[in-house]
């Protein structure tokens, strides 16, 4: 047949453009799985596999359509889907999710089987199954696995299924004893989390399930009933009780635990850790008396926590004492982590014993061993040892044999082609898995240095932070600090008198630089605006004509929120790490922190009652600090930043309006 002449030039393109549509065809079919997998609709899973084969992310779609199935699927199926995506992190998510099927049906010759293929490993659940299997099978001492076990028990938020099972297997052989679900209930009552409470109860004795929903229901009630506590049962009881009441009404549960009966029924342990949970409770209030609370207490009764507040307030009320206190009754994990070894070295220093010279030695023993040029503490103890911050060195650039073996690597290529297709989550957990769980302990300083310049390249600031931030023993400022849009950063920070390393120093926290970041509270794009804030903003600025999906433009963003910040920060007095929980929090709460004795910058950030802002204050003040010295190229002072926290001059002087 002879085809006419004008028509070669079509056939050739249509030809050509083949492998483009059926591209095309193939990620259509990939939104369209996300989509069903999100409505736990497998039939259509199964239906749009096949479109995705030879796909670089047909690992995603298997792993959607087999995780659909898991419940229900022959384990020859599930092993199938596993080798259909072999070496990729959707193989171990699902391998992971496989074994804690097998655990919840109790097929435990499957559960070993698959185990050592597992890589990731750091699923608490698939732990405490197989910690109480290594038992059984004596390849664990049963006294060292029941004792891990009631530690990743005792860390867990919800009532799941694997560390009850476990702990209930130790707690019938004798190796756990029954105070470690009291423990565990105790903790979880604190959290007001009262299905897990009743979890750890039930496994000791189901009858008491009623009465411990009776006390997260009305503790007060409870309390006026019982007007003993002679038996173990009981006394635990109460002391759920008190906790729970704490948790509602501090001041009614101190004057409840001041009764002759508690007094002289509870024991010295259990009446510790209530007033450890009263303690807490008025310290995270800002009260005056949360150290004589924790005085009615012995702080080695005391839980991690307990202890941590205690050290809180005795540095708000300046009492040295009672921070060395608190800090000598923490275990031994607790008490290395950088702020407690930073706190109590300040304790010695103040405390001056046994004498000025040997706690000074001794201070600069422990300054040293967190001293470096990461973290708050460690930039705090890098400047008591005299130093000021300033930028490290770069290592050596990656070397093209370097970079090639990283552009190609499997694992980033699958992460980079999800994050272009708008599978953002999908694509961070790929990466994620390649760079740090992939291979044990995770990719070499070299190789990492090469993954974050990869990201930088790709303009994923998040990954190219996070990646970089791993490296041991090399250290590139540059990576873990980026400053994208430095000309529109730098411009509008100069046109309204704000510091662009605050400016910068916040993003990074904020949102790591992804220009389209929405959390789960509705703040969105790079500096995490709320969308009142914003309109507030907006008419605050003369910005007549803003509509809210502007916000994540990135001028608009840019824009809107740093003439916030200025305003914030004008509000507080130019007190940066008040402004910065004013901006986390907001600023009414960063107002009433403030109130009471003047503090030094330090000192009121660790006292910040919210978990999430406190360490959201001291995160963006370090990094301050370092962009400070990258874009000044001068020495920088953490401290000089964090500056003193006290009552305004003029408490009336607030702008009421700033939301």
């Amino acid at each position: 047949m002879r085809v006419k002449q004008g028509l070669l030039p079509i056939m050739a393109a249509l030809l050509m453009q083949g492998p483009v549509l059926a591209q095309t065809s193939a990620d259509a079919a990939l939104l369209e799985m996300r989509d069903a997998f999100r409505r736990n609709a497998t039939p259509t899973l199964t239906a749009l596999l096949w479109r995705v084969q030879g796909h670089v992310l047909e690992p995603v779609a298997v792993y959607w359509e087999a995780r659909a199935r898991l419940e229900s699927a022959p384990a020859a199926e599930i092993r199938a889907a596993m080798d259909r995506m072999a070496g990729s992190y959707w193989e171990d998510r699902l391998r992971n999710d496989w074994l804690l099927q097998l655990g919840k049906q109790r097929d435990w010759a499957t559960f070993e089987a698959e185990l050592p293929r597992y890589r990731m490993n750091d699923d608490r659940q698939v732990q405490c199954y197989a910690l109480m299997l290594d038992a059984a099978a004596r390849r664990k001492p049963s006294e060292e696995a029941a004792q891990e076990v009631a530690r990743l028990w005792h860390a867990q938020r919800e009532a799941d299924d694997a560390c009850a099972t476990a702990a209930k297997a130790f707690l019938d052989s004798g190796h756990l004893r029954p105070e470690a679900a009291w423990q565990r209930a105790r903790l979880a009552m604190e959290a007001g989390r009262t299905a897990a409470a009743v979890q750890a109860v039930n496994l000791l004795n189901p009858d008491w399930v009623p009465m411990v929903h009776a006390i997260a229901n009305d503790p007060a009630r409870y309390l006026d009933e019982k007007f003993t506590a002679i038996r173990p049962r009981t006394k635990e009881l109460v002391t759920l009780a008190l906790i729970r009441l704490a948790s509602q009404d501090v001041a009614a549960a101190a004057r409840e635990m001041d009764l002759t009966r508690w007094k002289a029924q509870l024991t010295t342990e259990e009446r510790s850790w209530v007033w450890g949970v009263i303690g807490k409770r008025m310290a995270q209030s800002l009260q005056g008396d949360a150290l004589a609370a924790f005085a009615n207490g012995n702080d080695r009764h005391m839980a991690p926590d307990h202890l941590a507040w205690k050290a809180r307030a005795g540095l708000r009320a300046g009492s040295w004492g009672h921070v060395r206190d608190a800090i000598a009754a923490m275990d031994e994990a607790q008490r290395q982590e950088p702020v407690w070894v930073y706190w109590r070295a300040r304790a010695m220093q103040a405390l001056r014993e046994p004498d000025a010279l040997t706690a000074q030695i001794v201070a600069s023993g422990l300054y040293r061993s967190i001293a470096s040029h990461q973290g708050f503490y460690e930039l705090l103890a890098l400047e008591e040892l005299g130093h000021s911050v300033t930028t490290p060195p770069p290592p050596a650039p990656p070397t093209p044999q370097e970079m090639a073996s990283i552009q190609t690597h499997p694992g980033l290529q699958r992460a980079l082609a999800a994050i272009r297709l708008g599978l953002r989550s999908e694509g961070v957990r790929e990466w994620n898995y390649t760079t740090n769980l992939h291979t044990r302990g995770g990719m070499g300083d070299r190789e990492l240095l090469a993954a974050a310049a990869l990201a930088c390249q790709h303009e994923l600031w998040d990954r190219c932070i996070n990646t970089s931030e791993r490296t041991r023993s090399l250290q590139d400022q540059a990576q873990r600090f980026p400053m994208p849009f430095r000309t529109q950063v730098l411009r509008r920070t100069a046109e309204i008198g704000l510091d662009p390393a605050y400016v910068y120093g916040l993003i990074r926290q904020e949102s790591r630089f992804v220009t389209d970041a929405r959390s789960g509270v509705g703040a969105s794009g790079l500096m995490q605006v709320m969308p009142a804030t914003a309109r507030w903003t907006a008419r605050k600025i003369g910005l007549t004509d803003f509509q809210s999906h502007q916000i994540t433009d990135r001028d608009t963003n840019i824009l809107i929120g740093t003439a916030y910040l200025k305003l914030a920060l004008d509000d507080l007095d130019g007190s940066m790490p008040l402004a910065a929980a004013a901006y986390n929090a907001g600023p009414a709460r960063a107002r009433a922190w403030r109130q009471g004795p003047v503090l030094a910058g330090e000192v009121w950030a660790e006292n910040i009652p919210f978990e999430e802002t406190r360490d959201y204050v001291k995160k963006v003040l370090a990094n301050t600090t370092h962009y400070a010295s990258l874009i000044t190229g001068q020495p920088q002072s953490l401290r000089a930043r964090l500056g003193v926290v006290g009552p305004p001059a003029r408490p009336d002087g607030y702008n009421r309006e700033l939301p």
